[in-house]
């Protein structure tokens, strides 16, 4: 049984239903951009159509039919991060789960990473292109963030939490934290979500650190991004 998941962004609650409008208009975009025709399909059919198309051309392709925006966001994450010296802002949202374990979601989550299992963390997001475990632990993430007009490459290393600005909640003893750089090593942020458990449920707490310097709209979406990739996870982990 699926649990029911409640998000809430900029401290209004959001139905799973209004999540999932938000990444219904996000599939079009990605699907449009990859040539594939999702006319007349369900929503699980383009989801199922998007992730074969994303494994079907491979890492190798992906990033061949992504070439200029990787480059133009790059460029223009290297200047961001330098102009804010090492200053950032916080896209956050929370997700109020219904039933489940927060140690075990947690668990399953660390786990798909080690394992480098690509084809749930694909199906989480539109916006997300790869998400693979390379030989030394870390997480090589090609996605489009929030609402950036580029799709960005980066790497997180959950191994290494310096220079995470997010304060650690002492109620929350479940965590996934992580730094964030692009492949010179050049620091564009982290991640530091948090979790506890709340009656038969628990609450998700989701953050995303990213240079001061970007865009207010950029950050303000990235909370929608946060929600329906984790409130897919959070059920892909609950039917497993």
């Amino acid at each position: 049984m699926v649990p029911k998941i409640d998000a809430i962004i900029a401290g209004k609650s959001r139905a799973r239903q209004e999540v999932q409008t938000w990444e219904d208009r996000r599939a079009s975009a990605v699907m449009r951009k990859l040539s594939v025709d999702g006319s007349n399909m369900s929503r699980l059919e383009r989801r199922r159509a998007l992730l074969a198309r994303k494994l079907a051309l491979g890492h190798s392709g992906i990033r061949e039919t992504l070439r200029r925006e990787l480059s133009w966001s790059a460029r223009i994450a290297r200047l961001t991060a330098t102009l804010s010296g090492g200053r950032r802002k916080l896209s956050a949202c929370d997700l109020v789960v219904g039933r489940g374990s927060a140690d075990a979601f947690c668990e399953w989550f660390r786990e798909r990473t080690r394992q480098g299992d690509e084809p749930p963390m694909l199906d989480a997001c539109p916006d997300h292109y790869i998400i693979a475990t390379g030989s030394d632990g870390k997480q090589v993430v090609v996605e489009t963030t929030g609402g950036a007009p580029f799709a960005s490459e980066f790497v997180i290393d959950y191994s290494d939490s310096r220079g995470i600005q997010t304060a650690l909640d002492p109620t929350c003893p479940f965590r996934i934290v992580g730094t964030a750089r692009l492949k010179d090593g050049v620091s564009v942020g982290g991640v530091c979500h948090q979790f506890r458990q709340e009656g038969e449920g628990f609450r998700a707490k989701l953050s995303v650190e990213f240079p001061v310097m970007v865009l207010p709209y950029m950050i303000a979406e990235h909370r929608w991004h946060l929600a329906a990739e984790f409130s897919n996870w959070i059920e892909t982990a609950s039917a497993s």
